[in-house]
Formats: C-alpha cells, structure tokens, sequence
C-alpha cells in the first residue's frame, strides 16, 4: 500500500504513475457547472457512456437502416447470434464458462426465471434467507415467489441482519442455518452488499449452501466488474446481475445470469419456455416440438435487445483489455487514499461503514455531526457538481471507478465535500 499525503500534488503524482489512466478517455463525463468539472464518483448506480458504446450502437442502427430484417442473418454481427458475442466477457468477468453464461433480460426478471428452476419448495424446505438490508427489488421478488408457491413470507423469509458495526458477519448466517437449515430452501445473497459496500466471502457461501443442503443463487449486481469473481469454481447454483453499473451499459440496460455446468442439460430443470430457449438449429421450423438449447440459453425467453446488446459489447472489450486483476489492484488504491483523505480531514465528523477488509469500488459514509443534516450536506455536493448517491436514511454512496475515475478526482471530492459540511 502507498504511503499517502493530502495533497493535490501527491494526487496527481499517482495519476501520472498509473499505467490505467488512457482509460479515462474512453468515457463520456458530465458537463461542466458553474466552472467546476464533474467530479463523477456514482458508478455503482450509473457507468458512464463509453466512446465505444456509441460507436456499436450506431453500428447496429445502420445496419437497421441499410439492411433491416437481413441484419438477423447478416452483417458483421447477425443478430440471431447477437448475443454469443458477449458470452466470452461475461465468461472472464465472472470466472464462468461460456456456456454458463449469457446476456439477457433484466436483474429481476432473470431472478424470476431462475427461482423457477432453483426455488422448488416442499412441506419440510421452503424457506429463503436474504440479507435484511438486501435492495428492495429482491425482496420484493423472493415475497412473490413465496407467495406462489403458497407459503407466507411472515414465516419463510429469513434474514441475515448485520450487527452494530454495520457488517454482515458469516458467523451469525452461520448461526441462523444451524437453527433453521433443514427448512431452507435457498440463499439468496449478494455478492457486494449494496448499501454498505461489504464485500462478501462468496466462496465460503457457497461452501455454507452446500454444507446445508440447500439451493444458492447471488445476485452480483454491484459485483460484477467490481471484483474479481470465480464462480464455475465457487460453484453458487445460479447467479443475476445488471450491466448498467460497473459494465457501463447505459440506463435498464440488458441483464445477465450464470447457471452451474452441473445444471446444464439436465431433463430435471423446470423452465420457463419461450422461442429462444429452443435450439437455434430448428428455431425457425416453427415446430411445435420444444427442443431445448444447449446450456444457459435454455433459459432465455425472446431474441436479444440488440441495442442493449451493443453497448455491453463494448464494455467488455474495454474491461478485457484493462485487465480486471489491474482494475481491481487500482480499486484497492483508490478507496484506500479515499479512506486516507477521510481519516486525516473528517474524523469525528463522519463515519465510513464499509468494512476495511471487505470493500469493492464503493465507500459509504454516515455523517456522524447531529447538527448537520446530511441529506443537505447531499444536495450541496450536486450543487458542487459531485456526482454521489444518496440512500434512506442517512448514506452517502460514494464510488471511485478504477476504469475511469483517478486520484484527483478522489482529492477534489473530499476538498469539496469540505465546502458541502461547511455550507450545509
């Protein structure tokens, strides 16, 4: 770890040293306000546009034009196969196989589809066990899938509270499955907590699901592109995530999800069936014989949302070509001389709860002075031009980006975050 100083200086002296930092020009930021740059540090809710992305989705519009319906079959990229193209990224970011990987939908949708298969409760499990600050569209899932299979979520939703610190401890999921494993059904936990910024031990909780006997699926939301995952070795049941955070994607852009090898092929699956879970070779026989396709393309429903499509395209090859081991080494440092910068000028008067040994991207502060109100001390910072995040009831989100964001940028946030505490 460097050893930092609090300086603008010291800061620009480490963007000079990073052989990442070309990548920041690959990326489209904020407009200037009231002369002041944008200081974008919200990528855990929104990835900035990348050059790239604008390129292959005009790419795609002008085949729409110059050749519409012949796009599916022809082109530089058919889109009856659109979406392979990306299954080799996603396979890198998340440590997959390729066939245990694929581009479609949305993050809630593709949990739907997967708690069809992966969700199958009987008289003796069918409990869930979420995390009790997990996001609200998961919780809201797991509710309805509970109640589908008539059972009460008074009763089946359990949940793995975090402890004063703000941390989720292993030892007290531990605990809640010694009590009631033999009732539960599935784990459904994240891999990056997304309104702590936790990292969790996603190996070690596939290990506890396994141990219990009961189905795991991880939401990596705020994972994937964040940290380096290895779930073909790791071994969850299933896994979803979005695109539109760390992959850059643009807004409700196009989901994901992972299915284990040891899944795949199986006449055992319970599916929801749709024209592109059927085998490409017959697909267009319009037969109404269901042949299934191979691997995790049995789980799609419908052809590809090309224009989603394109632009997790070119975040891919963006991230393969950084490298994520090199991003997530860059990561380290960032948060690190964050953390360093928040330590040295607002000690006493703000709280970093994301745990030291367990961070990604993402620090979340809590403004510990009871005579500032820390949502001002929020609307200040956009008036500032700081591009954070706010969530109920009192944390500041806030996420410096290794692929574009840089050690200025930290410094420059905490110098007017500064000016945010005074004026607030």
């Amino acid at each position: 770890m460097t050893d930092f100083e609090a300086s603008r200086e010291f800061a620009q002296s480490l963007d000079a040293a990073d052989e990442l930092r070309r990548f920041r020009d690959y990326f489209n930021f904020p407009v200037d306000k009231d002369g002041r740059r944008n200081i974008y540090l919200c990528g855990n809710s929104l990835g900035l546009q990348s050059n790239l992305a604008v390129q292959y989705i005009g790419e795609e519009l002008e085949k729409w034009a110059d050749m519409c319906v012949d796009g599916h079959f022809h082109g530089r990229r058919p889109w009856m196969q659109y979406h392979r193209e990306t299954t080799g990224g996603l396979a890198y970011l998340t440590g997959a196989n390729e066939n245990e990987v694929v581009a479609m939908n949305s993050l809630t949708v593709n949990l739907h589809l997967m708690m069809t298969t992966f969700y199958r409760p009987d008289a003796e499990r069918y409990k869930i066990v979420i995390e009790s600050t997990a996001f609200p569209s998961d919780r809201f899932a797991v509710m309805s899938q509970i109640r589908l299979h008539g059972f009460d979520p008074d009763d089946a939703l359990l949940e793995w509270k975090p402890r004063d610190d703000h941390k989720l401890h292993m030892a007290d999921l531990e605990a809640l499955l010694d009590e009631q494993g033999e009732s539960i059904a599935l784990l459904l936990l994240p891999g990056v907590q997304y309104y702590n910024g936790q990292v969790l031990e996603m190996a070690e909780l596939c290990k506890l699901a396994d141990a219990t006997g009961c189905a795991l699926g991880l939401d990596l939301a705020h994972a994937i592109g964040n940290v380096p995952l290895a779930l073909h070795d790791w071994a969850p049941d299933f896994a979803i995530w979005c695109t539109y955070k760390y992959l850059n994607t643009g807004p409700g852009s196009v989901g994901g999800a992972f299915v284990h090898s040891r899944h795949l092929d199986s006449a055992d699956n319970k599916l929801l069936l749709g024209w592109w879970s059927h085998e490409e070779a017959t697909r267009f026989r319009m037969s109404p014989t269901f042949v299934p396709a191979q691997g995790v393309d049995a789980w799609q429903l419908s052809c590809p949302a090309i224009l989603a499509h394109a632009p997790l395209l070119a975040s891919l090859e963006i991230f393969a070509e950084a490298g994520i081991d090199k991003l997530r080494a860059k990561s380290i440092e960032l948060t690190g001389y964050l953390d360093f910068l928040l330590q040295q000028g607002f000690s006493g008067r703000l709280e970093i709860i994301t745990p030291e040994d367990a961070r990604g991207c993402q620090l979340s502060l809590v403004i510990c002075d009871d005579s500032v109100d820390a949502k001002s001390v929020f609307r200040k910072l956009e008036a500032l031009n700081i591009t954070v995040d706010w969530r109920e009831p009192d944390v500041i989100r806030v996420a410096p980006v290794p692929l574009y964001n840089g050690f200025e940028d930290v410094y420059e946030f905490t110098e007017r975050l500064e000016i945010a505490l005074r004026e607030a």
